[in-house]
């Protein structure tokens, strides 16, 4: 009878474990804050709505690189088409609860996963209770006036976002990822003042 309630025993300590593990949600892409830290995204949805054109020029080991970006997110997907400065479409990325689906029209080795290019995205927009849940153990994103700084466990910075206050919306100028050596510039092209 001991043995049949130690192996009861076990078995439960077993189930209750493995439904308390956290299970990745295949919906929900992943993207590496630094080597070594994936994280799963947050859900797609954001409020107010964000409908912008930006041109993005991104400095990576000396070398520059332009791309003009669509970004179009609602309350239940986000919408990001890739341009090339001549106007040729790139890439074009949906994200709703379905999932990621991207469609590659020419592939550039220099460009980034598309994966990577959201976080950014969402790191810069999203605000940062949807991010705390994504977060390891120990991460910190925290606003400190007209930039958003993410940390490590052990307090070292790994992405800087800089942001402009234009028309009472704060909207992102520059992304530095500190870890990976890239700075991204935005130069938003509508609603010019």
């Amino acid at each position: 009878m001991t043995r049949l309630r130690t192996l009861i025993l076990l078995l439960s300590a077993i189930l209750l474990s493995a439904c308390s593990t956290p299970k990745q949600d295949p919906t929900r892409p992943q993207a590496w804050l630094k080597a070594g830290t994936l994280v799963t995204l947050p859900a797609p949805g954001i409020t107010p709505a964000i409908s912008q054109q930006q041109l993005l020029t991104a400095r990576v080991k000396g070398k520059t690189q332009s791309l003009m970006v669509l970004l179009n997110a609602d309350n239940q997907k986000i919408m990001l088409a890739g341009l090339s400065p001549l106007g040729i479409r790139l890439f074009r990325l949906t994200y709703d609860s379905k999932g990621v689906q991207t469609e590659q029209s020419i592939t550039l080795p220099e460009l980034p996963p598309a994966s990577q290019v959201l976080a950014d995205i969402m790191l810069s927009y999203w605000p940062i209770a949807a991010w705390q849940p994504q977060l390891p153990e120990g991460w910190t994103l925290k606003d400190i006036g007209s930039r958003r700084e993410l940390r490590d466990e052990n307090n070292g910075l790994i992405e800087t976002v800089q942001y402009l206050i234009r028309d009472g919306s704060r909207q992102p100028v520059s992304i530095q990822h500190h870890r990976f050596g890239y700075t991204i510039a935005i130069q938003h092209l509508d609603n010019q003042s």
